[in-house]
């Protein structure tokens, strides 16, 4: 059996692996058991192929006592591993950055077969690996002044997930899927397949649902109040600058964004039930790593790659609200797909991501597979395309991910530039907004979505990011008007869950 070395620097010895599968033989709904197992979990995911879900995989699953963790700091040039729930382990930290990390572990390399038991032939689905967010934050300069309030959210956070349950809601069928370190932790492993196949069946036929999660403390005696970094006038004055640097040439488009805030303690699971009936995603999330939370309905793929090395990104530029009625919401998306700018905005994106994936791809190997595509979500219209291509010999998922962050659709064009600019521009950190959430798993294969449409949960309250991209032909009160469409039901989201009590548990939060 295949041995995986060990990383005596950062003290978390990585061991040879048994890889076991168990079907179970009933479907369960994915929010049904990540209440009842993972409700009151301090370290939990949930990538969510979305409520009603006819196609995708949705995945569940927690930290134990031997789950590694690792978080990292742009600023700092480091990255610290831990094991939460072992309090008799203490934190490592050692310099690098995030990708670095990645790739000095065995098995993210792109390299199929690599966790024994897989199948080799698999192009889809998550085998185990890393689950976590890579925050718009790790692009920060070295040098540059530190603007993000200590309580602020890590600039990336993964979760090591070796036990994780699988919901494929095309084929309605529920898979645990495991691995351990042979002959140490062997017992525990069956012991987790059992009761979870235990506990999830109970659910099944009936039985006693998860416990009540406790409340929250007060943290917040009046009304909650909604804060815009900018407001529309300031909003205005910053796209008439983007504007300016346009006209001067230093850039074609440029990606401006703005953030709401709201102080307060919210509940994490209460704020994404919501999030999820009001905005369902085929990219949705729940990532909950300690005192922070990642909460998310994204409509854009930032980056897929197959255990063979086939590359795929769906940038998103052109956007629209929905209307109730039937014909006005037709003529609306008709007019997204006619729109000069937003046609031109989603091709300098495009451009820029087969560029990206260029610099990792074989040679000739780039194809744009989907061009200006219009796809309907329930507050909006967007344009997408599609860019494909198949990674070079040599070259891993991790280098993939590292060439094509942060994605063009978040930054503008030509990158580099857009980035200086709006940094000078935007007057705070992005965080984790802007950045990618998804899974990085052992066998090479990579499912990451942009972190849009996402509420992120912290001790100082809720955070949320909203933007669009600012070319010569934008119109400031449109613009300022479709961060308002992006950021409303996550705005709802939260201040729902603050006033009405979560059906799922019965309990109230108090902020």
């Amino acid at each position: 059996m295949p041995t995986t070395p060990s990383h005596p620097d950062r003290g978390l010895p990585v061991r040879s692996e048994v890889l076991r599968s168990v079907p179970l033989p009933h479907w369960l709904d994915p929010a049904d058991a990540f209440d009842l197992l993972h409700a009151q979990a301090p370290y939990a995911v949930w990538l969510d192929a979305g409520a009603g879900a006819s196609t995708g995989v949705s995945y569940l699953a927690a930290a134990h006592h031997g789950s590694r963790f690792v978080t990292a700091s742009a600023r700092a040039g480091t990255v610290t591993c831990s094991r939460p729930l072992d309090p008799a382990t203490a934190p490592v930290t050692s310099a690098g950055s995030i990708f670095d990390f990645l790739r000095s572990e065995a098995g993210t390399a792109g390299e199929s077969g690599s966790v024994p038991g897989t199948d080799a032939r698999a192009e889809a689905g998550f085998r185990l690996g890393w689950v976590g967010w890579f925050g718009y934050g790790l692009v920060r300069p070295a040098d540059e002044a530190d603007t993000a309030p200590d309580s602020s959210a890590p600039d990336a956070a993964l979760l090591f997930v070796d036990r994780v349950i699988a919901f494929d809601h095309a084929a309605r069928t529920v898979t645990l899927l495991a691995s351990a370190a042979a002959g140490e932790s062997g017992h525990d492993v069956e012991d987790w397949l059992g009761d979870t196949a235990r506990r999830l069946g109970a659910r099944r036929r009936g039985g006693p649902a998860a416990a009540a999660r406790p409340a929250l403390p007060q943290t917040s005696a009046g009304p909650l109040e909604v804060r815009w970094r900018h407001n529309a006038t300031q909003y205005a004055r910053l796209i008439d600058a983007c504007q300016e640097r346009i006209a001067a040439g230093d850039a074609y488009q440029l990606c401006l964004t703005n953030e709401v805030t709201v102080a307060g303690r919210f509940d994490p699971l209460t704020v994404y039930r919501r999030l999820r009936a009001g905005s369902p995603s085929h990219h949705g999330g729940l990532l909950r790593f300690g005192a922070h939370a990642l909460l998310s309905a994204s409509p854009e793929e930032f980056l897929s790659v197959t255990p063979s090395g086939r590359l795929r990104t769906r940038p998103i530029k052109g956007t629209r609200p929905r209307s109730a009625d039937p014909a006005t919401d037709r003529m609306l998306a008709a007019e997204l797909l006619a729109s000069d700018k937003e046609r031109a905005e989603n091709l300098m994106i495009v451009d820029l991501m087969r560029n990206d994936l260029g610099r990792v791809a074989a040679l000739g190997s780039v194809a744009v597979t989907s061009l200006l595509q219009v796809e309907s979500y329930p507050h909006v219209h967007q344009l997408v395309s599609t860019v494909e291509a198949r990674l070079a010999p040599g070259l891993t998922s991790v280098d993939a991910i590292e060439a094509a962050f942060p994605a063009g659709s978040m930054t503008g064009a030509p990158k580099a530039s857009a980035m200086h600019i709006l940094r000078g521009l935007e007057g705070g950190d992005r965080g984790v907004y802007a950045g990618a959430f998804g899974y990085l798993g052992r066998d090479g294969a990579v499912d990451l979505a942009m972190v849009i449409r996402s509420i992120v949960l912290g001790p100082a309250g809720a955070s949320i990011g909203t933007g669009g991209g600012i070319t010569a032909l934008s119109v400031a009160d449109e613009e300022i008007e479709e961060t308002r469409i992006k950021a409303r039901a996550l705005i709802s989201a939260i201040l729902e869950s603050a006033a009405a009590p979560d059906p799922a548990d019965g309990q109230g939060l108090v902020t």
